[in-house]
């Protein structure tokens, strides 16, 4: 059987940060595999993990209500039963609704294959005090729906968002575990905590959604011959537009980073390739985290994520601008 978590948190929780943290650290003996949905189409967090060791499987452009059909089951078979893994993780999009997943994994189809262990839920205690955020179903399902609270950069917290997490937990924690953490470095023994939190769970409400026509498991790729593409997905009160560019795409680094900076929206996250090799953007709010690396990406994939209508075309222009080649 395979140990199996469910690792859950809202838009910029730092969920594939904590991933990567795991992953590093993990018994170099043990197999694991990764199945990642993202809220858009071009496979973000499906970069940033290509080069952990791990297997992954990538679900793009979904939410729960989409990913809970075939597309999620045939990932999740043929890593169970193809790559055999020791452990799995499992990262839903941030705008998803965990009730479904779980439900999956208990089914009893999967007695055989699956260990379920805890689900973790990554929380940025400043979202407590955003309404937008307290306001929304799937954060407050996530939180939930988790057995241990991940309470992540604690670095960035201030007095306030520290005295509202608690009140919060005094609240809502229960019996429940809480860890704190700063960039997702939680220690590798909680994924082997059993489930304690078996309550039952809110069914999500319907909602509306419109997204691009499905291409299977893979994240969206460039067609022959063609240097970029863009493909924009909406849904849950959120937008979403990502931009794919070819190899030998390479991007002005300073530029890129004051586009990356600037954009008014709320998510940006990508990999490009700069004149020095590779850049990792990941921006929350006005939280910009930024890693280089001395090797050249396969791709530039880059994505911004609102809750507002966004003028597209206006940033694709400047984005095109800072091309060097």
């Amino acid at each position: 059987m395979t140990k199996t978590n469910l690792i859950t948190g809202f838009l910029g929780s730092g969920k594939t940060t904590s991933i990567l943290h795991l992953l590093a650290h993990k018994d170099p003996q043990e197999k694991w595999a990764v199945l990642v949905n993202e809220f858009g189409e071009v496979g973000i967090d499906g970069a940033l993990l290509s080069d952990s060791g791990a297997l992954l499987k990538e679900i793009p452009g979904g939410c729960m209500c989409c990913v809970n059909g075939l597309p999620m089951q045939v990932g999740l078979n043929t890593l169970l039963r193809q790559g055999k893994p020791d452990r799995l993780l499992i990262e839903p999009t941030g705008l998803g609704h965990p009730k479904q997943i779980l439900d999956m994994l208990t089914a009893p189809v999967y007695e055989p294959w699956i260990d379920l262990r805890a689900t973790l839920c990554l929380l940025d205690p400043r979202q407590l005090l955003d309404e937008k955020a307290l306001n929304n179903e799937n954060f407050r399902d996530q939180l939930a729906a988790a057995d241990i609270i991940v309470a992540n950069k604690e670095d960035r917290a201030s007095a306030e968002s520290q005295q509202t997490f608690e009140a919060w937990w005094a609240e809502f924690g229960g019996d429940r575990l809480r860890v704190n953490a700063t960039q997702g470095a939680i220690d590798g023994s909680l994924l082997d905590q059993p489930r304690r939190n078996l309550r039952a769970l809110p069914e999500s409400a319907a909602h509306d959604h419109a997204h691009g026509e499905k291409k299977g498991l893979a994240a969206l790729s460039l067609p022959a011959h063609q240097r970029w593409r863009r493909n924009l997905n909406s849904g849950q009160g959120h937008h979403a537009c990502g931009w794919i560019f070819d190899a030998d795409t390479v991007f002005d680094t300073i530029g890129l980073l004051e586009w990356a900076r600037l954009a008014p929206v709320s998510r940006v996250k990508g990999v490009m390739r700069i004149p020095e090799g590779l850049l990792r953007v990941n921006r929350q709010g006005q939280d910009l985290h930024i890693e280089t690396q001395n090797v050249a990406p396969p791709d530039s994939r880059i994505e911004l994520i609102t809750d507002s209508e966004a003028d597209w075309n206006t940033l694709q222009s400047a984005l095109l601008k800072l091309r060097l080649s």
